[in-house]
């Protein structure tokens, strides 16, 4: 039998972290190569989501003096919510989870998060957003995900100068950034894809928040379809979680991020600097321009933008540094 502990990079504030990962009896999705050719690139991204989650399963986790128990939901998806006031370092730093069954035993590492000292985060969105996906056009988007491995994926002109500019921004000694996080309606089965697409453009290392996991065929046909709102929860948990912060929100117009930013910045109306959507068709939106238009009246900055080197632009701008 096979057994396999996915983790995803956490974080933690000065009262409290937060761990999370899935366990399958199975292999995680991330286990199948992205990197093959035409049918058996299609063959790997279909049994990405035939994995077999495990439900109920006791959970251990390690970091510094903690060792706290918990068991898998339904899903298989574990989580750690713990109070957390021990003195940490800003940055990356190494946690360790382990379970056990039928005999079998599993133990992995993962990344949890310390903020570096800024005054800025930046939370985007991906399909469409930095990575070419045609979300507005199902068989579009069903094809290019089939067909299209990771070498193959396109990303937009420019938008890597701009996250890398937006990462350093206000960071004046070179080994500090801004804390990014990555959320998006695709699903818990793609992080393995997201993550390395990430690491080949050189995109910023990022926390990385997801959609319920799938587990069948008849699930990938919808995949990044449905209800959105699990974004608008995600980003106001980062938002509540490091609530001294302001933020740079990025996103698109196929789907519903203006609507889901609308909504933050009325929220939290002092913690949102500004708001980037990507036109994705070859005319902007009435809606999505009436509605930055709102935001502006409440203070936070907007660009509606064809090409990321109007959005760099508009950055350094509005003094963003």
């Amino acid at each position: 039998m096979k057994l396999d502990l996915k983790l995803y990079r956490g974080y933690v504030n000065e009262q409290e972290l937060v761990v999370f990962g899935h366990l399958f009896k199975s292999l995680a999705p991330d286990r199948y190569r992205m990197d093959r050719r035409g049918i058996r690139h299609a063959v790997s991204v279909f049994q990405m989501f035939r994995i077999k989650p495990l439900k109920n399963i006791e959970i251990r986790l390690k970091f510094r003096s903690k060792e706290v128990v918990t068991k898998t939901l339904d899903d298989g998806y574990f989580r750690f919510n713990l109070p957390f006031n021990e003195k940490l370092e800003s940055g990356w730093h190494t946690y360790e989870v382990s379970a056990e069954f039928s005999g079998y035993g599993i133990v992995e590492t993962g990344e949890i998060l310390k903020p570096y000292e800024s005054k800025l985060a930046i939370i985007t969105d991906i399909d469409d957003t930095f990575l070419i996906s045609h979300s507005n056009n199902f068989f579009k988007k069903l094809y290019v995900l089939l067909l299209r491995n990771i070498n193959k994926r396109k990303i937009f002109d420019d938008v890597v100068e701009h996250y890398q500019y937006l990462s350093l921004a206000g960071q004046e000694d070179g080994e500090t950034s801004n804390s990014f996080f990555y959320v998006s309606s695709s699903e818990w089965n793609l992080y393995g894809f997201i993550h390395e697409f990430a690491v080949m453009h050189q995109l910023p290392k990022a926390v990385i928040k997801l959609k319920k996991i799938k587990t069948g065929i008849s699930d990938f046909l919808l995949t990044g379809r449905g209800s959105h709102d699990h974004k608008f929860e995600k980003i106001k948990d980062i938002i509540s979680f490091y609530p001294n912060l302001k933020y740079v929100l990025l996103g698109d117009d196929s789907q519903k991020d203006p609507d889901i930013y609308e909504r933050i910045c009325k929220i939290f109306p002092e913690n949102v600097k500004a708001v980037y959507i990507r036109q994705t068709t070859s005319r902007k939106k009435n809606s999505v321009v009436e509605l930055l238009k709102n935001l502006e009246s409440l203070h936070v900055s907007t660009c509606y933008f064809r090409d990321s080197e109007r959005a760099i632009s508009h950055s350094k701008a509005l003094g963003i540094n």
